[in-house]
């Protein structure tokens, strides 16, 4: 049996260039704004009681991922200082140097 070769193919979503982190009761949740105006929104894969710091890393490292896994580009967090104790922004930049691939190919 002969398998083709799986295409890579571009997301229907952005690159990242933005994060909301919110503490609510349940968990962290998360809303990432991409470039293209969307919006990706769920529950951030840590425990309840994470503490704030290591849930931001935490939700930078997703974002980081993503970007590379799907767009083939590197892209740099830096969070805003927090206007509330259980909310937190950060902003989402193309790493220096980095170009995003994967908009050569369809952008």
């Amino acid at each position: 049996m002969v398998r083709r070769k799986k295409e890579k193919t571009r997301p229907d979503w952005d690159i990242p260039k933005g994060i909301v982190l919110v503490a609510t009761p349940e968990g962290w949740r998360h809303s990432v704004l991409t470039m293209e105006g969307g919006m990706l929104c769920g529950r951030l894969d840590v425990p309840v009681n994470t503490d704030p710091q290591d849930a931001r890393d935490a939700a930078a490292q997703m974002v980081t991922e993503l970007a590379r896994d799907f767009h083939d580009t590197d892209v740099e967090v830096s969070w805003d200082p927090p206007q509330e104790p259980w909310s937190w922004t950060a902003q989402v930049a193309l790493a220096v140097g980095t170009e995003p691939a994967a908009l050569d190919a369809e952008g």
